[in-house]
């Protein structure tokens, strides 16, 4: 699964690098602003609770069944600014884990039953790929302000193994969500970072919010650090999921122009 996690991220990568380049061929050189970002760090689940299907599947806790492990993670991010006002953003954010664990009930799960008190593996994906236009709206002393919407692909699968019995079920689509983001000058160098996609509806949620302080070494190059929530689920027939998940921040940045 990490390979193939890997494979499909460099292909979106050389997709967005390549839409990028044509987009940067039909803008004036002294407009164009890049940016390239890595976020690395430690991240674990505070919660995961899935019922599979919705409607007559077993809850039970994920999170309990693999454990709060702190596991790495990366995520990638280019930038580019094609006016004063107006931007664009890629993200990569792939999130996936495979732990043993013993279940303390029956659970039946995407048609199989899984029977407690047995060894059992849970697989977890939820990698994310988005793009995002935002237009700046508030420009102050202190304060930055941006606001648009993101396209978010959805490569999600629950999966589970217990001796000759197995389950998974996957899930890819589209979602859009609201974007905010904001910058706060605290001095010459530092600035802090409010980083936001979400939206909220009847049948579930998505909210990834980040806040970071990020430290300018010279015009080009920037550390930073900070925490991230991502957060949300879905409530139907055919699937039950609600996560949290956390994550300590270390990140670096290369601006170009």
């Amino acid at each position: 699964m990490l390979n193939g996690t890997l494979r499909f991220s460099i292909l979106v990568s050389s997709i967005i690098i390549g839409t990028l380049l044509i987009l940067s061929s039909h803008v004036q050189a002294e407009s164009a602003r890049w940016n390239i970002g890595l976020e690395t760090g430690a991240v674990w689940q505070n919660y995961n609770d899935v019922r599979i299907p919705g409607n007559t599947g077993t809850r039970f806790s994920l999170s309990d069944l693999a454990g709060n492990n702190t596991l790495p993670f990366y995520r990638l991010e280019l930038f580019y600014k094609y006016s004063d006002k107006h931007q664009l953003r890629f993200l990569i954010a792939p999130l996936s884990y495979a732990e043993n664990g013993i279940l303390d009930k029956n659970v039946d799960f995407d048609g199989q039953t899984f029977a407690a008190g047995k060894n059992t593996e849970a697989n977890y994906k939820f990698n994310s790929y988005r793009a995002t236009y935002r237009y700046l709206f508030h420009n102050g002393l202190k304060w930055r302000w941006h606001v648009g919407g993101t396209l978010k692909i959805r490569d999600a699968e629950i999966a589970l193994y217990q001796d000759s019995v197995s389950a998974s079920n996957t899930n890819v689509g589209l979602v859009p969500l609201l974007h905010l983001y904001g910058e706060y000058t605290i001095s010459n160098e530092l600035n802090f970072i409010v980083d936001f996609d979400g939206l909220a509806s009847p049948q579930g949620r998505a909210v990834d919010l980040g806040l970071k302080v990020n430290y300018d070494i010279d015009k080009n190059w920037y550390l930073g650090g900070g925490l991230r929530i991502l957060e949300g689920g879905a409530d139907n027939d055919k699937v039950y999921n609600f996560a949290q998940f956390n994550y300590a921040i270390i990140s670096a940045g290369y601006r170009f122009y």
